[in-house]
């Protein structure tokens, strides 16, 4: 297993007493198509955690595979405006959740920051998030990844 999907790992169960079952797929699932495909999901089972500038703070976006999140109504959620709304800085990403774009999970972040999460999740039994890296991914009830995330349901995403 990569060191980095260890890592995420190690951390789900030190912090949350967690077991989780990493799996890793070498020809990578960069997409939410190839990830549906790697597991054998529907594609809005796949969490995609997208990481968003909004003002001065960061904001994980947890959103079904299909789904792009819609800067304005993020901004309209937030109650700023949406020119301070847009797409997160690599480097700010490692730095304030602990993981690079492509492989952020839904929690075990670096530092605390707000979570936003799609509704739409609860409709199925189990989805699959990112596990540290973008290869490696784990599932979940999206009741557990909402708890632990303390993730609020929002409707930010592009219809």
């Amino acid at each position: 297993m990569h060191s980095t999907a260890e890592k995420f790992r190690d951390e789900a169960s030190k912090k949350y007493g967690l077991d989780l079952e990493v799996q890793e797929f070498p020809e990578g699932t960069k997409t939410a198509e190839d990830a549906a495909e790697a597991v054998g999901c529907k594609l809005d089972q796949i969490v995609k955690s997208i990481v968003m500038k909004a003002g001065d703070e960061l904001v994980v976006v947890l959103t079904g595979g299909g789904n792009r999140v819609s800067s304005s109504k993020l901004a309209d959620h937030l109650d700023i405006s949406e020119e301070k709304v847009g797409s997160a800085d690599p480097g700010e990403v490692k730095k304030v959740t602990g993981w690079s774009i492509g492989g952020v999970p839904p929690f075990c972040h670096e530092n605390s920051i707000e979570v936003l999460m799609d509704e739409k999740f609860l409709e199925f039994e189990e989805v699959w998030a990112a596990a540290g890296t973008p290869k490696a991914v784990f599932k979940m009830r999206p009741e557990k990844i909402q708890e632990l995330s303390s993730a609020e349901t929002a409707d930010v995403f592009e219809s």
